[in-house]
This record gives structure tokens, C-alpha cells and sequence, in this order.
């Protein structure tokens, strides 16, 4: 029954899922548009010119990103060049930097596409004409690009109901007495966003109690942190409500801080990434939480690199490579390794 419970939710998600009951959407939605890419770092002539388009430029984990960018363009000796949209639902904005990118002669292309499906024909197109393009954080719905760096998903999503078992029993509940979790998740159209849901439930399904249940009705956001917000109070107001999942940065940056502003110490919270209230969320005393921490910095740092390789010559047999994640918690935030991994200048200090 729980399988089956697991597939039907990954079916409704595919084909009908509704957002948040306060929030209309919008298929003509405008966004800010998106600014002109700026160089990261001195530029040199005679050096190769790498433009890298990243989701968000004010989240926090793109920041990281960044920084990721800027130290590979150092130690490689290229030349940086950095736009991106102002929320991860804008696929339109990341095509005009795409365009932008080809007409600017860049030598070679690191992206994180916003849209898996949307952006697989220009990403296609790029590959197509002849420019290295490496993707970075999310996979497109095309074979036509060079190397794919980002976090196995799947397995992403499968160790973050691993870790809400585990806490969910830390926290004081009984195998044996009903609950209830609720999942917000990101932008819908984001291959990334959907195998860390369908990694989890399908894990859920196999391992969690019989008597522990996923609630069908499933939050998202588009990529909106006003939004997240509001479903997050939403997943809060169900009855039995004791562990919530965010599948991304801005799922988990709303559910953290409606959690501490309603004092919800009932609750555990299972996200993804590191963001300030995420951090004081694991910290505060009364409270769990664990958080999926990938490899943003080395996701951009090694695309720099990798694209500069093939620009030389070098061929990739391998297309997909995973960067792997940490659970963080209470348990390891002190650790040298984790406060290294966590360290928000790491490559520009």
C-alpha cells in the first residue's frame, strides 16, 4: 500500500500538481529582468572568456556558486564572466543569458538550468555549434552537452527520509502511534527538485513505519520565497504534523523560519543546503533538524576547469559525475571537515 501510495504521489506531482491554496499562478508572470553579466575577477586579453549563469544571484547557496567561479577563473587563468536570474522560476531569462553568452564569443558555457525541459533545445543549440558547455547543480532533458556536475539526486532524496526517520525517532515519537510529515518543494519544472521528492518517497515507502504518513497534499513554491512562506505555515496547520521535508534552498529557508517563529520544537525539519536560518534552526536548543549539504563551491570551481580541458582538446567519456552531499545536524556542525565544507568565503579569502 505505501508503495503504491508513493507512486500515485509521483504521478500527481508529474501531471497536476497544485501550488499553495493562497497563491494563484500565473503562466504571464513577470520577473525582474535579468542584469548584464559582470566580470568576476580581473580581466586579462588573450585569455579564454567563460560565462557562468547561475539560478538565483541573492540566494545564499548561488553565492557559493559564485565563489566556486571566481576561484576557478583564478587558479585557471581565465577570464569570468557571471549573470543569472532573480528566482529559479525565470526559464526565460536564463535563455536570454544563454543567447547573450553566444553572441558575447564566449569560449565556453557553465550553467545551472532553471528548466530541465525548457532549456534543453538552446542548451542543445550551444553544444551543437561547437562551445564547451558544462552544467552544474541540475541536468537537462538533452544528451547535447559536455559534463554534468551535480548531486545524485535520487540518492540525495533517499538519504534525507533516511534522516528523517532517524530524527523523527530522536525527537520522542512512537513507531507504533500515527503522524504526519508534510514536502514543500521549489521550482516544478526542475529535474533536481523532482528526483529528490520521488528519492525520498520512494525510500519512505519502503522503510518508514506503517503508521507514519506523507500528507498527498504537497506545497510549492516555483522558486518564490514569499511563497515558501506561506506553504510552509500551511504544512504547520495539519493535525499530527511532526516532520517537515524541503527539497531545495528556498523550501528549506521558508520552513526554517516559520518553524522558529512558531516555536515548533514538535517539528522535525529535513532540508537542503546551508543558509543563516538553517543554522540557527540546527543550533537553537530544543530543536532538530539536519540539512543536505552538496558541493556547490567544487560543482562551479571544476566546471571552470573542465571547460578549459575540452576547450584544450580533452575529451570526457563519463557525462554525469556526483559531487556527493553531508548530513549536517547537531551531531557534526562542529566538525573541522563540516566547517570547512560550511564556510560561506571559502575561495575568495
Amino acid at each position: 500500500m505505501k508503495k503504491y501510495l508513493a507512486l500515485l504521489i509521483c504521478v500527481v506531482m508529474t501531471f497536476c500538481l497544485c501550488g499553495c491554496e493562497k497563491k494563484e499562478e500565473n503562466t504571464q508572470k513577470k520577473y525582474k529582468p535579468v542584469p548584464p553579466f559582470e566580470a568576476l575577477g580581473e580581466i586579462e586579453e588573450g585569455r579564454k572568456n567563460i560565462y557562468v549563469i547561475v539560478k538565483d544571484l541573492e540566494s545564499s547557496y548561488w553565492r557559493v556558486v559564485m565563489n566556486g567561479a571566481f576561484a576557478g577563473g583564478r587558479d585557471h587563468d581565465c577570464n569570468v564572466y557571471l549573470s543569472g536570474c532573480y528566482t529559479e522560476a525565470d526559464w526565460k531569462g536564463m535563455e536570454k543569458l544563454l543567447d547573450e553568452a553566444m553572441k558575447a564569443g564566449a569560449d565556453g558555457i557553465v550553467v545551472s538550468p532553471n528548466n530541465s525541459v525548457a532549456l534543453s533545445d538552446k542548451i542543445s543549440e550551444i553544444h551543437e555549434n561547437g562551445i564547451p558547455i558544462v552544467l552544474i547543480d541540475t541536468i537537462a532533458n538533452t544528451d547535447k552537452y559536455d559534463v554534468c556536475y551535480m548531486t545524485d539526486n535520487l540518492n540525495a532524496g533517499q538519504k534525507a527520509a533516511a534522516e528523517m526517520i532517524t530524527q523523527l525517532k530522536n525527537n520522542g515519537n512512537d513507531t507504533d502511534e500515527p503522524l504526519k510529515i508534510g514536502i514543500e518543494i521549489g521550482a516544478v519544472a526542475s529535474q533536481t527538485v523532482n528526483e529528490r521528492l520521488a528519492g525520498f518517497l520512494q525510500y519512505w515507502s519502503n522503510k518508514a513505519p506503517d503508521k507514519w504518513e506523507v500528507i498527498s497534499d504537497i506545497k510549492y513554491n516555483n522558486g518564490n520565497n514569499e511563497d515558501s512562506l506561506t506553504c510552509a505555515e500551511e504544512l504547520l496547520d495539519y493535525e499530527d504534523i511532526k516532520g517537515v521535508y524541503g527539497t531545495d534552498n528556498v523550501s528549506t529557508v521558508g520552513l526554517a523560519k516559520t518553524i522558529l517563529a512558531d516555536k515548533r520544537q514538535d517539528v522535525v525539519m529535513i532540508g537542503f543546503d546551508f543558509s543563516s536560518e538553517m543554522e540557527t534552526l540546527i543550533r537553537s536548543e530544543g530543536y532538530v533538524a539536519s540539512t543536505m549539504v552538496q558541493r556547490q563551491f567544487e560543482m562551479s570551481y571544476i566546471g571552470i576547469e573542465t571547460v578549459l580541458e575540452i576547450i584544450d582538446g580533452k575529451e570526457f567519456s563519463v557525462k554525469f559525475v556526483d559531487t556527493d552531499i553531508t548530513v549536517v545536524s547537531k551531531n557534526n556542525i562542529e566538525d573541522e571537515r563540516v566547517r570547512t565544507l560550511l564556510d560561506k568565503d571559502r575561495g575568495i579569502s
